[in-house]
Protein backbone atom coordinates (compact mmCIF):
# COMPACT_ATOMS: atom_id res chain seq x y z
CA UNK A 1 0.00 0.00 0.00
CA UNK A 2 1.26 3.37 -1.11
CA UNK A 3 1.25 6.24 1.21
CA UNK A 4 -2.45 8.44 0.90
CA UNK A 5 -2.21 11.88 1.97
CA UNK A 6 -5.49 12.54 1.43
CA UNK A 7 -6.67 9.32 3.87
CA UNK A 8 -4.23 10.73 6.45
CA UNK A 9 -5.54 14.36 6.13
CA UNK A 10 -8.70 13.08 6.22
CA UNK A 11 -7.69 10.73 10.02
CA UNK A 12 -6.22 14.36 11.62
CA UNK A 13 -9.42 16.51 10.48
CA UNK A 14 -12.08 13.80 11.87
CA UNK A 15 -10.22 14.50 15.53
CA UNK A 16 -10.09 18.12 15.27
CA UNK A 17 -13.96 18.96 15.12
CA UNK A 18 -14.28 22.84 13.72
CA UNK A 19 -11.11 23.44 12.59
CA UNK A 20 -10.53 24.69 8.66
CA UNK A 21 -7.27 25.00 7.94
CA UNK A 22 -4.10 23.33 9.97
CA UNK A 23 -0.90 24.53 9.48
CA UNK A 24 2.03 22.19 10.34
CA UNK A 25 5.89 24.66 10.75
CA UNK A 26 8.90 22.82 10.66
CA UNK A 27 12.17 24.81 12.44
CA UNK A 28 15.49 23.01 12.33
CA UNK A 29 14.10 19.93 12.53
CA UNK A 30 11.08 18.05 11.29
CA UNK A 31 7.61 17.95 13.15
CA UNK A 32 6.84 14.61 12.82
CA UNK A 33 3.51 15.46 11.78
CA UNK A 34 5.11 16.59 8.44
CA UNK A 35 6.37 13.56 8.02
CA UNK A 36 3.42 11.80 8.31
CA UNK A 37 1.22 13.58 6.43
CA UNK A 38 3.69 14.37 2.96
CA UNK A 39 5.45 10.83 3.31
CA UNK A 40 8.94 12.25 2.92
CA UNK A 41 12.03 10.62 3.12
CA UNK A 42 14.61 13.13 2.32
CA UNK A 43 15.23 16.46 2.11
CA UNK A 44 15.25 18.76 5.66
CA UNK A 45 12.41 21.42 4.71
CA UNK A 46 13.49 23.62 7.62
CA UNK A 47 10.65 26.50 8.10
CA UNK A 48 9.06 25.06 5.51
CA UNK A 49 4.82 25.95 6.06
CA UNK A 50 2.99 22.61 5.19
CA UNK A 51 -1.40 24.31 5.10
CA UNK A 52 -4.37 21.31 4.74
CA UNK A 53 -7.79 21.48 4.71
CA UNK A 54 -9.70 18.70 4.61
CA UNK A 55 -9.34 18.80 0.35
CA UNK A 56 -5.77 18.64 0.42
CA UNK A 57 -2.33 20.13 1.54
CA UNK A 58 -0.26 23.01 -0.05
CA UNK A 59 3.80 22.90 0.70
CA UNK A 60 5.49 26.12 0.63
CA UNK A 61 9.29 26.10 0.51
CA UNK A 62 12.28 27.49 -0.79
CA UNK A 63 13.99 26.96 -3.78
CA UNK A 64 16.86 25.10 -2.15
CA UNK A 65 14.23 21.67 -1.52
CA UNK A 66 11.64 22.90 -3.96
CA UNK A 67 13.04 19.94 -6.71
CA UNK A 68 13.78 17.45 -3.93
CA UNK A 69 9.68 17.68 -2.60
CA UNK A 70 8.56 17.35 -6.40
CA UNK A 71 10.61 14.25 -6.89
CA UNK A 72 8.87 12.60 -3.78
CA UNK A 73 5.33 12.83 -5.70
CA UNK A 74 3.28 12.79 -3.28
CA UNK A 75 -0.10 12.75 -4.82
CA UNK A 76 -2.95 15.67 -3.32
CA UNK A 77 0.06 17.54 -2.28
CA UNK A 78 0.67 21.15 -4.17
CA UNK A 79 4.19 22.28 -4.07
CA UNK A 80 4.73 26.00 -4.13
CA UNK A 81 8.15 27.76 -4.41
CA UNK A 82 8.76 30.84 -2.11
CA UNK A 83 10.29 33.13 -4.35
CA UNK A 84 10.87 36.09 -1.65
CA UNK A 85 9.59 36.89 1.74
CA UNK A 86 7.61 39.36 0.93
CA UNK A 87 5.59 37.20 -1.29
CA UNK A 88 5.52 34.60 0.89
CA UNK A 89 4.00 35.99 3.63
CA UNK A 90 1.21 37.13 1.44
CA UNK A 91 0.42 33.68 0.46
CA UNK A 92 0.01 32.44 3.88
CA UNK A 93 -2.15 35.42 4.75
CA UNK A 94 -4.22 34.60 1.68
CA UNK A 95 -4.31 30.54 3.10
CA UNK A 96 -5.39 31.42 6.49
CA UNK A 97 -6.93 34.73 7.20
CA UNK A 98 -10.48 34.58 9.28
CA UNK A 99 -10.30 30.45 9.35
CA UNK A 100 -9.69 28.46 12.55
CA UNK A 101 -6.29 27.37 12.17
CA UNK A 102 -5.03 24.04 13.76
CA UNK A 103 -1.45 23.75 14.92
CA UNK A 104 0.62 21.32 16.50
CA UNK A 105 1.27 23.02 20.04
CA UNK A 106 3.26 19.97 21.10
CA UNK A 107 6.26 20.98 18.78
CA UNK A 108 5.48 24.40 17.93
CA UNK A 109 7.70 27.29 19.40
CA UNK A 110 6.36 30.52 20.41
CA UNK A 111 7.96 32.67 18.12
CA UNK A 112 6.92 30.87 15.27
CA UNK A 113 2.77 30.87 17.15
CA UNK A 114 3.37 34.40 17.01
CA UNK A 115 4.13 34.75 13.63
CA UNK A 116 1.21 32.92 12.79
CA UNK A 117 -0.75 34.90 14.80
CA UNK A 118 0.21 38.02 12.65
CA UNK A 119 -1.57 36.39 9.25
CA UNK A 120 -4.46 36.84 10.74
CA UNK A 121 -6.79 33.24 11.50
CA UNK A 122 -10.13 33.67 13.17
CA UNK A 123 -8.70 31.51 15.65
CA UNK A 124 -5.98 28.74 16.51
CA UNK A 125 -6.55 25.73 17.94
CA UNK A 126 -4.04 23.17 19.22
CA UNK A 127 -4.44 20.13 17.22
CA UNK A 128 -1.80 18.12 18.78
CA UNK A 129 -3.96 15.35 20.20
CA UNK A 130 -5.45 14.75 16.93
CA UNK A 131 -2.54 14.33 14.70
CA UNK A 132 -1.58 11.63 17.99
CA UNK A 133 -5.18 9.88 17.38
CA UNK A 134 -4.56 9.73 13.78
CA UNK A 135 -1.19 8.32 14.34
CA UNK A 136 -2.02 5.47 16.88
CA UNK A 137 -3.68 2.87 14.11
CA UNK A 138 -0.97 2.25 11.58
CA UNK A 139 -1.74 1.82 7.52
CA UNK A 140 -0.36 -0.96 5.87
CA UNK A 141 2.66 1.33 4.04
CA UNK A 142 3.73 2.31 8.34
CA UNK A 143 3.47 -1.23 9.70
CA UNK A 144 6.04 -2.68 6.51
CA UNK A 145 8.21 0.37 7.76
CA UNK A 146 8.32 -0.34 11.47
CA UNK A 147 8.69 -4.69 10.48
CA UNK A 148 11.73 -3.82 8.70
CA UNK A 149 12.88 -1.26 11.01
CA UNK A 150 12.09 -4.28 13.56
CA UNK A 151 14.05 -6.87 11.38
CA UNK A 152 17.04 -4.75 11.70
CA UNK A 153 17.29 -4.09 15.43
CA UNK A 154 16.80 -7.82 15.75
CA UNK A 155 19.31 -8.97 13.68
CA UNK A 156 21.98 -6.30 15.46
CA UNK A 157 21.29 -8.01 18.92
CA UNK A 158 22.25 -11.42 17.55
CA UNK A 159 25.51 -10.22 15.79
CA UNK A 160 26.21 -7.77 18.39
CA UNK A 161 27.03 -10.75 20.71
CA UNK A 162 30.00 -11.32 18.77
CA UNK A 163 31.41 -8.18 19.80
CA UNK A 164 31.45 -8.44 23.49
CA UNK A 165 35.42 -8.12 24.43
CA UNK A 166 36.72 -7.61 28.19
CA UNK A 167 37.59 -4.12 28.88
CA UNK A 168 35.71 -2.84 26.10
CA UNK A 169 33.39 0.07 27.45
CA UNK A 170 29.66 0.81 26.99
CA UNK A 171 30.42 3.52 24.50
CA UNK A 172 32.64 1.06 22.08
CA UNK A 173 29.62 -1.44 22.16
CA UNK A 174 27.21 1.43 21.31
CA UNK A 175 28.68 2.58 18.43
CA UNK A 176 29.18 -0.88 17.17
CA UNK A 177 25.53 -1.63 17.36
CA UNK A 178 25.08 1.50 15.47
CA UNK A 179 27.71 0.74 12.42
CA UNK A 180 25.79 -2.72 12.56
CA UNK A 181 21.79 -1.43 12.11
CA UNK A 182 23.30 1.15 9.36
CA UNK A 183 25.63 -1.25 7.19
CA UNK A 184 22.07 -3.39 7.54
CA UNK A 185 20.42 -0.12 5.85
CA UNK A 186 19.02 1.92 8.47
CA UNK A 187 19.04 5.62 8.63
CA UNK A 188 20.04 6.00 11.75
CA UNK A 189 19.29 5.53 15.82
CA UNK A 190 15.80 5.83 16.41
CA UNK A 191 16.89 6.89 19.88
CA UNK A 192 20.09 7.15 21.78
CA UNK A 193 22.00 3.48 21.84
CA UNK A 194 21.34 2.31 25.23
CA UNK A 195 24.31 -0.15 26.66
CA UNK A 196 24.36 -0.99 30.36
CA UNK A 197 27.12 -3.44 32.15
CA UNK A 198 26.76 -4.56 35.30
CA UNK A 199 25.28 -3.01 38.04
CA UNK A 200 24.41 -0.28 35.51
CA UNK A 201 21.65 -2.90 34.18
CA UNK A 202 19.82 -1.29 37.11
CA UNK A 203 18.89 1.48 35.69
CA UNK A 204 16.92 1.45 33.51
CA UNK A 205 17.87 4.82 31.50
CA UNK A 206 21.71 5.01 32.23
CA UNK A 207 23.17 6.55 28.72
CA UNK A 208 26.83 4.84 28.00
CA UNK A 209 29.70 5.80 29.32
CA UNK A 210 33.44 4.34 30.31
CA UNK A 211 32.45 1.25 31.88
CA UNK A 212 34.18 -1.32 31.28
CA UNK A 213 33.06 -4.94 30.43
CA UNK A 214 33.78 -7.48 32.93
CA UNK A 215 33.45 -11.50 32.69
CA UNK A 216 29.97 -12.22 34.44
CA UNK A 217 28.27 -9.15 34.07
CA UNK A 218 24.88 -8.20 32.65
CA UNK A 219 25.36 -6.50 29.12
CA UNK A 220 21.45 -4.87 28.53
CA UNK A 221 21.08 -3.15 25.14
CA UNK A 222 17.87 -0.86 24.69
CA UNK A 223 18.08 0.14 21.01
CA UNK A 224 16.35 0.91 17.91
CA UNK A 225 16.60 2.30 14.30
CA UNK A 226 15.00 4.23 11.71
CA UNK A 227 13.98 3.08 8.42
CA UNK A 228 11.44 5.90 6.11
CA UNK A 229 11.29 7.66 9.32
CA UNK A 230 9.38 4.92 10.94
CA UNK A 231 11.04 3.65 14.48
CA UNK A 232 11.94 0.64 16.16
CA UNK A 233 12.62 -0.05 20.06
CA UNK A 234 13.75 -3.48 20.94
CA UNK A 235 16.03 -4.64 24.67
CA UNK A 236 18.17 -7.77 25.26
CA UNK A 237 19.57 -8.35 28.20
CA UNK A 238 22.73 -11.27 28.35
CA UNK A 239 25.33 -12.14 30.55
CA UNK A 240 29.23 -11.94 29.40
CA UNK A 241 31.56 -14.94 29.86
CA UNK A 242 29.66 -16.76 32.06
CA UNK A 243 32.07 -19.96 31.81
CA UNK A 244 35.40 -17.73 32.35
CA UNK A 245 33.79 -16.02 35.15
CA UNK A 246 33.88 -17.31 39.09
CA UNK A 247 30.57 -14.88 40.03
CA UNK A 248 28.26 -16.88 42.42
CA UNK A 249 25.37 -15.52 41.39
CA UNK A 250 24.37 -16.67 37.74
CA UNK A 251 21.48 -18.75 39.27
CA UNK A 252 19.99 -15.41 40.13
CA UNK A 253 20.56 -14.00 36.55
CA UNK A 254 19.12 -16.49 35.35
CA UNK A 255 16.02 -16.35 37.33
CA UNK A 256 15.48 -12.64 36.69
CA UNK A 257 15.70 -13.25 33.05
CA UNK A 258 13.32 -15.86 33.14
CA UNK A 259 10.66 -14.32 34.91
CA UNK A 260 10.87 -11.30 32.62
CA UNK A 261 10.67 -13.06 29.51
CA UNK A 262 7.94 -15.43 31.36
CA UNK A 263 5.98 -11.94 31.85
CA UNK A 264 6.46 -11.01 28.56
CA UNK A 265 4.50 -13.67 27.17
CA UNK A 266 2.03 -13.08 29.64
CA UNK A 267 1.72 -9.47 28.41
CA UNK A 268 1.65 -10.11 24.57
CA UNK A 269 -0.99 -12.65 25.14
CA UNK A 270 -3.06 -10.09 26.78
CA UNK A 271 -3.05 -8.27 23.78
CA UNK A 272 -6.32 -7.82 21.76
CA UNK A 273 -8.24 -5.42 20.24
CA UNK A 274 -10.91 -4.01 23.14
CA UNK A 275 -8.96 -4.20 25.92
CA UNK A 276 -6.81 -1.34 27.86
CA UNK A 277 -3.56 -0.22 28.30
CA UNK A 278 -3.19 -0.86 31.88
CA UNK A 279 -4.32 -4.49 31.62
CA UNK A 280 -1.52 -5.17 29.54
CA UNK A 281 0.77 -4.16 32.05
CA UNK A 282 -1.32 -5.88 34.84
CA UNK A 283 -0.86 -9.25 33.48
CA UNK A 284 3.18 -8.75 33.51
CA UNK A 285 3.65 -6.88 36.76
CA UNK A 286 1.50 -9.53 38.65
CA UNK A 287 3.72 -12.11 37.16
CA UNK A 288 6.82 -10.37 38.63
CA UNK A 289 5.19 -8.77 41.84
CA UNK A 290 3.59 -11.84 42.90
CA UNK A 291 6.53 -14.97 42.13
CA UNK A 292 8.19 -16.55 44.88
CA UNK A 293 5.99 -14.70 47.89
CA UNK A 294 6.83 -11.21 46.28
CA UNK A 295 10.68 -12.02 45.63
CA UNK A 296 11.18 -8.98 43.18
CA UNK A 297 8.20 -7.18 44.21
CA UNK A 298 8.79 -3.61 44.05
CA UNK A 299 11.73 -4.26 40.91
CA UNK A 300 9.42 -3.49 38.34
CA UNK A 301 9.81 0.17 37.94
CA UNK A 302 8.12 1.59 34.53
CA UNK A 303 5.54 0.93 32.75
CA UNK A 304 4.95 -2.16 30.71
CA UNK A 305 5.43 -0.16 27.19
CA UNK A 306 4.38 2.51 24.86
CA UNK A 307 2.59 3.06 20.96
CA UNK A 308 5.24 3.56 18.53
CA UNK A 309 5.40 5.08 14.84
CA UNK A 310 7.15 8.04 13.36
CA UNK A 311 8.76 8.50 17.32
CA UNK A 312 9.87 6.51 19.48
CA UNK A 313 6.97 7.21 21.83
CA UNK A 314 4.20 7.87 19.32
CA UNK A 315 1.17 8.08 21.53
CA UNK A 316 0.04 6.66 25.11
CA UNK A 317 2.24 4.82 27.56
CA UNK A 318 0.84 1.26 29.11
CA UNK A 319 1.04 1.95 32.54
CA UNK A 320 -0.94 0.86 35.71
CA UNK A 321 -3.26 3.69 35.08
CA UNK A 322 -3.60 3.54 31.50
CA UNK A 323 -7.55 3.64 30.29
CA UNK A 324 -5.99 4.08 26.58
CA UNK A 325 -8.38 0.97 24.57
CA UNK A 326 -6.27 -0.96 22.81
CA UNK A 327 -6.89 -1.06 18.42
CA UNK A 328 -6.39 -3.09 15.51
CA UNK A 329 -3.37 -2.01 13.87
CA UNK A 330 -1.48 0.08 16.71
CA UNK A 331 2.41 -0.90 17.64
CA UNK A 332 3.51 -1.06 20.87
CA UNK A 333 6.09 -2.33 22.84
CA UNK A 334 6.24 -4.69 25.52
CA UNK A 335 9.32 -4.10 28.16
CA UNK A 336 8.92 -5.84 31.16
CA UNK A 337 11.95 -5.45 34.07
CA UNK A 338 13.04 -6.41 36.97
CA UNK A 339 15.86 -3.84 38.43
CA UNK A 340 18.00 -4.60 41.81
CA UNK A 341 20.32 -1.58 42.86
CA UNK A 342 24.04 -2.61 42.86
CA UNK A 343 23.40 -6.14 41.42
CA UNK A 344 22.05 -5.20 37.74
CA UNK A 345 18.75 -5.48 36.00
CA UNK A 346 17.06 -7.03 33.31
CA UNK A 347 14.32 -6.00 30.14
CA UNK A 348 13.28 -7.57 27.03
CA UNK A 349 11.43 -5.55 24.97
CA UNK A 350 9.57 -6.51 21.36
CA UNK A 351 7.49 -4.46 18.88
CA UNK A 352 4.40 -5.91 19.05
CA UNK A 353 1.36 -5.24 16.22
CA UNK A 354 -2.27 -5.29 17.21
CA UNK A 355 -4.37 -7.73 15.17
CA UNK A 356 -8.06 -8.71 14.71
CA UNK A 357 -8.06 -11.18 17.69
CA UNK A 358 -4.18 -10.81 19.48
CA UNK A 359 -0.92 -9.91 18.92
CA UNK A 360 2.44 -10.27 16.41
CA UNK A 361 5.63 -9.70 18.11
CA UNK A 362 7.38 -7.78 14.89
Amino acid sequence: MAHNLKERIGKVFKNAAGVEKIVIVNTGIQDPNFLYITGFTSGLFEYSYLVMDEKGAKLFTSALEYETAVEQDAKGLDIIKIENRSSFVKMIKEEIEGSVVGINGAFLPYQIYKSIEKHKPGKIEDVSEAFLKARLVKDADEVARIRKAASITKWALMLIQKEFKEGMTEHQLAAKFDNLCSSMGSQGPSFRTIVCFGKDAALPHHFPDDTKLKYGDFVLIDAGCLVDNYASDMTRTFVFGREKATLKDYKEMDEMMKVVKDAQVRAIKAIRPGVKGKEIDKAARDYIEGFKDGKYKGTFIHSLGHSLGLEVHDGPGFSPREETVIKKDMVITVEPGIYINGFGGVRIEDDVLVTKDGALVL
